[in-house]
């Protein structure tokens, strides 16, 4: 008989929202709007709520 190939599962994309090293910490931060447990994107010059549509600009910072 032939060997059966399976594929390797994936990751759940809600472990990559958190680090855990002794405590539980969010690497976003939440949507003011929607509130705790709602997180914002982060993208290069906003971020941005996917539920709400609500977006936050980030500062530009001149060295």
């Amino acid at each position: 008989m032939a060997k059966i190939k399976r594929k390797e599962k994936k990751t759940s994309a809600k472990y990559k929202a958190y680090e855990a090293k002794g405590e539980l910490k969010r690497k976003s931060k939440f949507c003011p709007k929607c509130g705790a447990g709602v997180f914002m994107a982060s993208h290069k010059d906003r971020e941005t709520c996917g539920q709400c549509g609500y977006t936050e600009m980030k500062s530009k910072e001149k060295k």
